[in-house]
């Protein structure tokens, strides 16, 4: 019998692949993530599939955004997804591909796509994500899976994605589609969206904090490079005291 691996297990697979230290600011999204990824992997029902690979790329991207040192961000990545044991380089790929396919599609043709999944399974990604998910009973339902498709529908018109009475009518028609949980699908894109906003504002303000730091140490640097000249060059009053 295979021995399930815990959430230390895990965290440890992780600082042993990225062994810098983390911004404090970033430190509890990249832990948050790295449980959450966790728990849905030794879940028996759960399956990975490019919509929830999409989810765990964006929110990656986007709670990241502006990270410092910026090498360090590829690092982080490649950390957190092989500490899941799984391939980076996967959810990277199938993620851009169901975003190109996506950007072609209008929101009906998506929603469309979603109500035939039952009984088609095409013949591109998208569509066999669609009917792998219809017709799996025990489908295992995840916020990240939520912001996948979510991308999905901002990839396809960014607008219609950002309106909020519109998105509820999307919501229901994927959810009846799909047999998804309409009202956590819409809890969670909710708070997803919140949180978007939420990081922005922080960010913003750090940026303001740091920008404020960097203009109080080139002021001192200055006044003490004036400092350092004026006793370097004393005025003639002291030359002729000094005569």
């Amino acid at each position: 019998m295979n021995n399930i691996r815990t959430v230390s297990d895990t965290k440890r697979a992780f600082y042993n692949i990225h062994t810098r230290p983390i911004n404090s600011i970033y430190r509890r999204v990249v832990e948050e993530l790295m449980v959450e990824m966790h728990l849905l992997s030794v879940n028996v029902d759960f399956k990975y599939d490019p919509i929830y690979a999409l989810g765990v790329v964006t929110a990656f991207d986007r709670f990241m955004q502006g990270y410092i040192p910026e090498a360090d961000k590829l690092s982080i990545w490649a950390a957190l997804i092989m500490a899941q044991e799984s391939d980076p380089n996967q959810y990277r790929a199938d993620a851009t591909a169901l975003e190109a396919q996506a950007a072609t599609l209008s929101v009906k043709d998506l929603t469309e796509r979603a109500k035939i999944a039952q009984e088609s399974s095409g013949d591109d990604p998208l569509q066999s994500c669609f009917h792998a998910i219809a017709n799996n009973p025990k489908f295992k339902y995840s916020r990240l899976f939520a912001i996948g498709l979510y991308t999905l529908l901002e990839k396809s018109d960014v607008t219609a994605a950002q309106d909020s009475e519109g998105l509820k009518n999307i919501i229901i028609d994927f959810s009846e589609a799909l047999r998804l949980p309409k009202d956590k699908l819409e809890k969670d894109l909710d708070l997803y969206r919140t949180n978007l906003e939420k990081v922005a504002q922080a960010r913003l303000m750090v940026e303001e904090m740091t920008q404020a730091e960097r203009k109080k140490r080139e002021q001192r640097a200055a006044q003490s490079q004036t400092a350092t000249s004026g006793s370097k060059n004393p005025s003639k009053d002291d030359q002729v005291s000094d005569s």
